[in-house]
């Protein structure tokens, strides 16, 4: 056969016989077919003109003509009337074309064992209303969508002025500058840009430190219980041995860490998702543990800007004097999800080693979306959206907790929580659980029980976020959640 020049006439070669042995419609049409069901001719594509094809090809148009009649015969390929014919979805056929293309999916041995279990795999998404109590999500009516579009206009424009080049893994110098003195201003976090990273959100964070300090098979990392299922799907992928940790009313309890932990996981602000916060007394002692057994800590602060209480408690990072602590940060909860921008303030002794990484995963940072973020904290609108946004979340923090307290009161008990976008609340009789639990979505949807974060079974609770639900929404579902309830017993 003769190698036709592949993107001629279509995005990939074709290799036709030699013309004159008859077997030209035959090949054109086995080549096509082959494409339609791999993928190559997408569902929908339009099929080049006969005349083009042949005339690319080099080959005789009625012999174009016979191969499309046969593709359309057969269903691969749909006429249209005075138009080009089109590509049919042929998905269906695709995956009955023998054992060579079946598609074994997660459960396929070919796979790395470790994607092969359950206990990574993301959770379908849940189809849930605007507004409702899910977790984690911010208002976005109440973000500033025409300073961000200013800024996006002029960071393009300054963009396009510039040479094309490969940005830092680190992310750019301007952001990096603005991170380091939000922290220092929002959270008391000391540091220089140099030791911030910036990271596509906490979970690349989670990520790039589970790579950076674990070995696989021998580091044991202790992950609060109940927690943040993304931390521990981080480090169980690198291979870290996962200890979980029960989290009291004083947050993780640090007097049970095992002396082989070598990295502790912690969300010392607002613990996810009980919504407790690490005592100060715990603080210390986590801090002399990790410095008495050689250990790390990661702290993860994805909500701490939203204090509805008295003077926060100092970071983790803020108390550290010994580099032991990665301080995590994202952009998810006080701006929006899709940002996909967080960071990370590493210890100067492991800030090329984790650059290193970053380069290996992500081996240049985007420059535009960094650049409108570095001004839009740098000209002060982020510390006045958190502002502006405590102020929103504070009423809807306190209707539910009235909600909570009254009619509720008979069956939750709320948790103590002075942060963040979510409170919890325990199950007062753990018998009614069942019940309680099978009522939730049809009168608070988006609530979560906190088994869901749990490695193990727990003491049942449910979370409840008022991040995009609004204040004369929260009482009538607190009310209609009781009045269910309250039938329990006549049920």
């Amino acid at each position: 056969m003769e190698p036709v020049s592949e993107g001629s006439v279509f995005e990939f070669g074709l290799s036709l016989p030699a013309r004159g042995t008859g077997n030209l419609t035959h090949e054109l049409h086995q080549q096509l077919r082959a494409a339609i069901l791999d993928g190559r001719l997408a569902a929908g594509a339009a099929l080049p003109a006969t005349r083009q094809v042949a005339a690319g090809l080099g080959i005789a148009r009625n012999t174009v003509v016979a191969a499309y009649d046969l593709l359309i015969a057969e269903g691969y390929v749909s006429p249209r009337q005075g138009a080009k014919a089109v590509v049919a979805d042929v998905a269906a056929r695709r995956d009955r074309r023998g054992p060579q293309h079946l598609q074994a999916g997660l459960e396929d041995t070919r796979l790395n064992p470790l994607w092969r279990t359950p206990f990574l795999r993301p959770d379908a998404p849940r189809e849930l209303p605007e507004r409702c109590f899910r977790l984690g999500i911010p208002d976005h009516r109440h973000f500033p969508h025409d300073i961000w579009r200013r800024l996006s206009a002029q960071s393009l424009r300054a963009w396009s002025k510039t040479r094309f080049s490969y940005p830092p893994s680190q992310g750019i110098a301007e952001l990096r500058h603005a991170i380091a003195q939000h922290v220092a201003f929002a959270r008391a976090v000391a540091c220089t840009e140099e030791e911030v990273v910036v990271t596509s959100g906490a979970q690349q964070a989670f990520d790039l430190l589970a790579r950076l300090l674990v070995t696989p098979g021998e580091t044991r990392v202790a992950v609060e219980e109940p927690g943040y299922p993304p931390v521990r799907a981080a480090f169980a992928a690198a291979g870290a041995r996962l200890v979980p940790m029960p989290v009291d009313e004083e947050g993780l309890c640090v007097e049970q860490l095992p002396d082989d932990v070598r990295v502790v996981s912690v969300t010392p602000s607002h613990q996810s998702p009980t919504g407790v916060a690490l005592s100060l007394r715990r603080r210390r002692a986590l801090l002399d543990f990790a410095r008495r057994r050689n250990a790390l800590v990661i702290e993860d602060d994805y909500d701490g800007e939203f204090r509805f209480g008295g003077r926060p408690l100092d970071a983790l990072q803020t108390l550290d004097r010994d580099g032991l602590v990665f301080y995590i940060g994202t952009f998810s909860k006080s701006l929006f999800p899709s940002l996909r921008k967080g960071f990370i303030v590493v210890p100067r002794w492991a800030r090329d080693a984790l650059v290193t990484v970053k380069h290996c995963a992500d081996s240049h940072s985007d420059t535009i979306t960094q650049s409108v973020l570095a001004a839009f904290i740098r000209d002060g609108h982020l510390a006045r959206h958190v502002r502006r946004m405590r102020a929103v979340y504070a009423p809807r923090r306190e209707a539910l907790l009235a909600g909570l307290d009254a009619e509720l009161a008979p069956w939750l008990q709320p948790i103590p929580s002075e942060a963040g976008m979510h409170l919890a609340a325990r199950i007062r009789d753990p018998a009614l659980a069942p019940a309680i639990l099978a009522r939730l979505p049809r009168h608070m949807p988006g609530a979560q029980p906190i088994s869901e974060y749990a490695m193990h079974a727990s003491a049942p609770a449910i979370t409840f976020g008022y991040g995009v639900i609004d204040v004369e929404e929260i009482r009538p579902a607190t009310r209609a959640f009781a009045r269910s309830l309250a039938r329990m017993g006549a049920e």
